[in-house]
């Protein structure tokens, strides 16, 4: 499960890079109950602000502006020194996308491109450890990376964040699923997975692998009902996880994906 102390390795902030900020702040107030507050100074244009969820910060979200790129979810994983983050994505092949920035007291924050591809981020905690809610309805509960090569993601991500791997075989001869728990913490306090999938199902990137966030909803089939209503789609599910929950992987209107799901009780 996912927690708020943020130990090195775990997720600790989210961001969404939308290219309409007020219908994406439509969308995921209606579908996740979100309430959007402004940044200071961003005046009628909504440039950037934060997601609430009953007055907790839940996320961000801001105006897409780096060109060509997707709209999309940047999941950011707390780490006690960015810079030597940053050498050690360097080492294992990875590109930096983002050098290594202090943004005031808040904390230093870097963005990446693993080998293959997909991008995740790093925040150096300052006065600001990350969000506030999570593992609750209407908040960030798992993250998951779907990659095309499982073996090189794992060998990656492991000497970057030495996080630790545990495999399991999915039911139907669905593939492996690979679980990611932080450095020396045990498993209840594994927070993400990854997957292997072919190229030609990581379309949504173009072929590259790719990271979204998992929210844990009260009713994932309603949480469904309201993407749809509100011009977003669904691209599996809802669907029972044994074990998991009911899920469904979504789309918002403008493509960036993300997974609702209500956990299985107990």
């Amino acid at each position: 499960m996912i927690t708020t102390d943020f130990a090195p390795g775990s997720p600790c902030w989210l961001d969404l890079g939308a290219p309409d900020v007020p219908a994406a702040a439509a969308f995921y107030g209606a579908v996740l109950g979100w309430e959007y507050e402004a940044m200071e100074g961003g005046g009628e244009d909504m440039e950037g602000g934060m997601f609430k969820k009953d007055g907790k910060t839940v996320a961000g979200l801001g105006k897409l502006t780096e060109k060509g790129a997707r709209s999309a979810w940047m999941i950011y994983y707390s780490v006690a020194d960015a810079d030597a983050t940053t050498e050690a994505v360097k080492r294992g092949g990875g590109t930096v996308r983002v050098e290594p920035m202090d943004l005031e007291q808040w904390g230093r924050m870097a963005q990446y491109s693993d080998p293959l591809g997909g991008q995740f981020a790093v925040w150096q905690p300052g006065t600001n450890k990350g969000v506030d809610l999570v593992d609750q309805p209407g908040s960030l509960s798992w993250t998951e990376l779907y990659t095309s090569d499982a073996a090189a993601a794992k060998e990656f991500y492991g000497a970057v964040f030495g996080w630790q791997f545990g495999d399991m075989e999915l039911p139907g001869g669905g593939g492996t699923y690979s679980l990611i728990t932080p450095a020396g913490l045990p498993e209840e306090r594994m927070h993400g997975g990854l997957m292997e999938l072919p190229k030609k199902d990581l379309a949504l990137a173009n072929g590259r692998p790719y990271w979204h966030p998992v929210f844990n909803v009260t009713d994932c089939d309603a949480a469904v009902a309201k993407v749809t209503e509100n011009g977003g789609s669904v691209q599996m599910g809802p669907d029972d996880a044994e074990g998991v929950g009911r899920l469904a992987v979504c789309l918002d209107p403008s493509s960036a994906d993300f997974v609702v799901l209500t956990p299985t009780s107990g």
